[in-house]
């Protein structure tokens, strides 16, 4: 089992939000019990998943939508548009990276199919950006992923992250593991309340997917989900991540080792082995060198760079309860993607999730090797992108 933090944040979010499902679902008993007219009443979380307003964006046509994925060419995934898109700006309230309830943001992107219609819920995880205008809820453009996964036939959520969007200014708890998950399923949650008060049918399905810090935000979701009870363990059905750092100190050594090469000084004083021997001025070098290598200087959003420090310290326990979300045994049908040539987030990091799941009894996990040439992060991405569609493909309802 996760540590002391990872069971503080079960109990402290999951275990709410199981009892806010439970009188939802009394709720929209009696209701049906009164008769065919008698509205769902839903019942919202007082904490974390409580929605706090939603905004309708704007729709973008399949027309347009079928365009953006001619221009893109050759990296365009195979999907085929079928609907409109309306999108939404969902605000709710999630864990901020010391616990703490903050207002979050997130996008809602919901395909206009013909009354009545069910469809999949998935759930998209973002890769690491910069910039607040390229969160999911602010970049509403005909390629943009989540809006496409929509016009395929999904219910699209996707998290800006803390950090973002309505809570920019906060800073995002970067590869901090129980924020991240709060992010995906409060979002989640808000997005099903606002489902059933406003009659869009889902199918009872959930599908996880995310690229990079998006795939570490999928896999943190699913270790959480999978930890706690409720409508989204019963619905989930798949999660594929792609090229996550899964196992944080195996993707550090890897940038540490990349710093190294590119600064000979620096390289000759640390030893990549003994960290936690450093002395205060080289260490508080190594951490700006790490930085620097993560963060452009250009970005007007703020990061929680905490993640660096039990690793400089070689302090594992606490890289293993703060940021690590490898080592554990998941239920669910688990797709792990990755580039052997990655050298943003190395390769290692897919294979020792892989390795660690196996020995702890797991039986529904796989690690697909993309094909790109080279397998780079960036250069794998489209390829990527038909993986998830023909992986949910074998699954999907209702598109």
């Amino acid at each position: 089992m996760p540590g002391s933090t990872f069971i503080a944040f079960v109990r402290q979010h999951l275990l709410p939000c199981r009892a806010a499902l439970v009188l939802l679902l009394i709720s929209w008993l009696s209701a049906c019990g009164g008769g065919g007219d008698a509205p769902v009443v839903v019942v919202e979380p007082d904490g974390p998943g409580r929605t706090l307003g939603v905004e309708r964006l704007q729709q973008i046509s399949a027309a347009d939508m079928r365009s953006a994925l001619a221009a893109a060419g050759a990296k365009a995934p195979p999907l085929q548009v079928r609907y409109d898109v309306v999108s939404y700006r969902i605000e709710y309230l999630t864990l901020d990276g010391n616990g703490n309830q903050v207002r979050a943001s997130g996008l809602l992107a919901v395909p206009v199919k013909p009354a009545g219609r069910r469809s999949p819920m998935l759930s998209y995880q973002h890769g690491t950006i910069f910039l607040d205008a390229e969160a999911p809820s602010n970049a509403i453009a005909p390629g943009e992923p989540p809006l496409l996964l929509a016009a395929a036939g999904y219910l699209v959520v996707a998290a800006d992250y803390v950090g973002y969007g309505v809570s920019k200014g906060v800073p995002h708890p970067y590869l901090l593991s129980a924020p991240t998950a709060s992010s995906v399923l409060d979002l989640l949650t808000a997005a099903r309340n606002w489902r059933l008060r406003n009659g869009v049918a889902g199918n009872g399905q959930l599908f996880l997917v995310g690229y990079s810090e998006g795939g570490y935000a999928t896999l943190a979701a699913h270790r959480a989900i999978e930890a706690g009870a409720g409508a989204l363990r019963d619905e989930l059905v798949s999660v594929v991540p792609g090229a996550g750092p899964y196992d944080l100190a195996a993707t550090l050594d890897a940038l540490l080792e990349l710093v190294r090469k590119q600064n000979p000084v620096l390289a000759a004083l640390v030893d990549p082995g003994f960290l936690r021997r450093l002395g205060g001025t080289i260490r508080d070098e190594v951490r700006r060198a790490l930085v620097r290598a993560l963060l452009p200087g250009d970005a007007d959003v703020a990061f929680d760079t905490r993640f660096i420090d039990p690793y400089l310290a070689d302090d594992r326990d606490l890289i293993e309860r703060q940021s690590n979300v490898y080592d554990w045994k998941p239920i669910t049908r688990l797709r792990l993607f990755h580039g052997r040539d990655d050298r943003t987030v190395p390769y290692i990091s897919a294979t020792r999730t892989l390795q660690a799941m196996q020995l702890r009894g797991a039986t529904d996990v796989s690690l697909t090797d993309c094909t790109a040439v080279p397998a780079g992060h960036l250069e794998c991405v489209p390829e990527y992108f038909g993986f998830v569609l023909g992986v949910l493909g074998q699954q999907a309802r209702d598109l």
